[in-house]
C-alpha cells in the first residue's frame, strides 16, 4: 500500500464496521421479530388518548421566536464557560471583549422584551 492508503486504511476499517452494524442493526429485527400489526398497534398514539385535529396543523409563529431566542441566549451561556475558565490568562483584552459581547446581548434582549417578543398573550 502507499503511504496515503495506508494512512486513512484504519477509518476505512471503522467505516466498514460501522456500515455493517448499521445495515445489521436495521435489517436483523425485521427478520426476526414477529409482523403481527393490529389495529391498536397502527393507530396514533398521543399522550395516553386518542388522536384529535390535524397533525399537520400551523404552529404559532411566537413559538419559532422564542425558540430562536432560546438558542442565540443558549449559546451565550455556551462563549461564557470556556470564557469563565481562561479568564486569568486571557487579561484584561479578554475581559472587555467579552464584557462588550454580553453588553450586545443585553441590548438585543432589552430589545426584545420591549417588542413583546417574551408575552405569550
Amino acid at each position: 500500500m502507499s503511504q496515503a492508503v495506508s494512512a486513512y486504511f484504519p477509518i476505512l476499517v471503522f467505516l466498514g464496521i460501522a456500515g455493517f452494524l448499521s445495515a445489521l442493526l436495521v435489517f436483523l429485527p425485521m427478520l426476526i421479530a414477529r409482523q403481527k400489526p393490529d389495529r391498536e398497534k397502527n393507530s396514533a398514539y398521543e399522550c395516553g388518548f386518542d388522536a384529535f385535529g390535524d397533525a399537520r396543523g400551523k404552529f404559532d409563529v411566537r413559538f419559532y421566536l422564542v425558540a430562536i431566542l432560546f438558542i442565540i441566549f443558549d449559546l451565550e451561556v455556551a462563549f461564557l464557560f470556556p470564557w469563565a475558565v481562561c479568564l486569568k490568562t486571557i487579561g484584561a483584552a479578554g475581559f472587555w471583549s467579552m464584557m462588550g459581547f454580553l453588553f450586545v446581548l443585553a441590548v438585543g434582549f432589552i430589545y426584545e422584551w420591549k417588542k413583546g417578543a417574551l408575552e405569550w398573550e
